[in-house]
């Protein structure tokens, strides 16, 4: 049992001395850049915390102002070092940048610093902010206007080049561009001159012809194929006679064509195919195969007999003249 504790109180002592060298390994400092500023300046305090690397150390929480007018501007990162003699000791650095905007001297107070050693306080510290000075005995005045500085054209030209050169340059190149599109050589553009236009007997010929080939009758597409003749024929007497057909009636198309120079014989013709072809369109009329074949060849007998003959140009002869 004696034993026992006797192991128990040299353990004590162990740890005892275990925490007593730790404590003395810890060291906790605070210091002033500057002491004593002018109002409105800035200093730096610093808390400096030595202590063995493997330890943790929780640095104080400082709020925005430490007194009520002096006020910590910013916080800066800590700055972390390791003893050049012995790589176990650890040295952190703190700080904090303090101004003031009243005179007055200023007490910091101090600061825990807690670590697996203990807890360390730093050293307190004062500050003195100082006014600036007046002269009561000069009177008041106003003032002073900002200096004037020379400001030669070509400074101005140095710090404002850019606003000028590239104006310039964007009306050079829009003067080259017009310059070019002025002076290129053009090409000539070849107008093929309009092809004449075809007598309206050539057109219509055509067209008979055309249909005559497509041999619609025998393939028993006897109303397309005598609409077919019956719009060819309106066509041809819209341009030969200038009439409306197309837009009348066969009966009215005769009563406008009543005076016009046309003979018997081919009013006939043009009669019979306009009413043959009335009846197969209104009246499904079925012509014969002759009836068929006369109706395309009184179409093309009638253009050619109505065709408008060319006007022959008057040669005179050496000699004669306008009585």
């Amino acid at each position: 049992m004696n034993q026992y504790f006797k192991y128990l109180i040299v353990l004590l002592f162990a740890i005892g001395g275990i925490q007593q060298a730790r404590a003395q390994a810890v060291k906790v400092d605070a210091r002033l850049e500057k002491a004593t500023l002018p109002i409105g300046d800035q200093t730096k305090l610093h808390i400096t915390v030595r202590f063995p690397a493997k330890d943790s150390v929780n640095f104080p929480t400082l709020a925005d102002s430490i007194k009520a007018k002096l006020l910590i501007v910013s916080v800066n990162k800590p700055d972390t070092s390791f003893d050049k003699s012995d790589i176990s000791i650890e040295t952190i650095d703190r700080s904090y940048t303090l101004t003031s905007f009243d005179s007055g001297q200023y007490v910091i107070p101090q600061y825990e610093i807690k670590t697996k050693g203990g807890i360390f306080k730093t050293p307190e510290l004062v500050l003195t902010v100082k006014g600036i000075a007046v002269d009561t005995t000069k009177g008041v005045f106003d003032i002073k206007e900002p200096l004037k500085i020379d400001y030669s054209w070509k400074e101005w030209l140095r710090d404002n080049w850019p606003k000028i050169a590239f104006p310039i340059l964007a009306i050079l190149v829009i003067a080259g561009i017009i310059y070019y599109l002025r002076k290129r050589p053009k090409k000539e553009i070849s107008v093929a001159p309009p092809e004449p236009e075809k007598p309206a007997h050539v057109l219509a010929l055509n067209k008979l012809y055309a249909l005559q080939e497509q041999k619609l009758w025998q393939q028993n597409r006897i109303k397309e194929y005598h609409s077919e003749i019956s719009d060819i024929l309106r066509d041809y007497l819209e341009k030969r006679y200038h009439i409306h057909a197309n837009e009348q009636t066969t009966d009215e198309i005769f009563a406008s064509i009543r005076y016009m120079e046309i003979a018997e014989p081919d009013r006939a013709k043009l009669k019979q195919i306009l009413i043959m072809a009335d009846l197969v369109k209104f009246a499904k009329e079925k012509p014969l195969a002759a009836d068929n074949e006369s109706s395309m060849n009184n179409a093309i007998d009638f253009v050619v007999k109505t065709q408008r003959e060319p006007v022959k140009p008057t040669i005179k002869k050496e000699g004669e003249g306008d009585e």
